[in-house]
């Protein structure tokens, strides 16, 4: 009979904000500025917000498979792995378009 493991240590590492330019879980306290601006930066971190969770979530149930095989589909995990997958993808070609909209913007200077 195989035993499970009931305490896993694993390399997961909850980071906290260390630097007042961080992201912030809280991003509404520390944004200064017109409103146009406030509302593109809580769009902005609520949505890198939702693609961390995604990513944790995937994780979550990778660690889960590997502690107790049974106890999670693997359907699951496959399907959490892509949703992180692509969301990370999708916000790397976002914020690679709006690096590239700020360039040309301030070269029209």
């Amino acid at each position: 009979m195989m035993k499970i493991l009931s305490n896993f240590n694993g390399d997961i590492v909850n980071l906290k904000v260390s630097h007042k330019k961080h992201i912030l879980d809280n991003p509404q306290n520390q944004v200064k500025g017109d409103s146009i601006t406030k509302s593109f930066s809580n769009l902005f971190n609520n949505m890198i917000g939702e693609v961390n969770n995604l990513e944790l979530k995937a994780t979550d149930l990778t660690n889960q498979m590997v502690i107790n095989p049974d106890s999670v589909n693997i359907h699951d995990v496959q399907i959490a792995a892509e949703q992180a997958e692509m969301a990370i993808l999708l916000t790397k070609g976002i914020m690679d378009r709006v690096i590239r909209a700020y360039r040309e913007v301030s070269n029209l200077r």
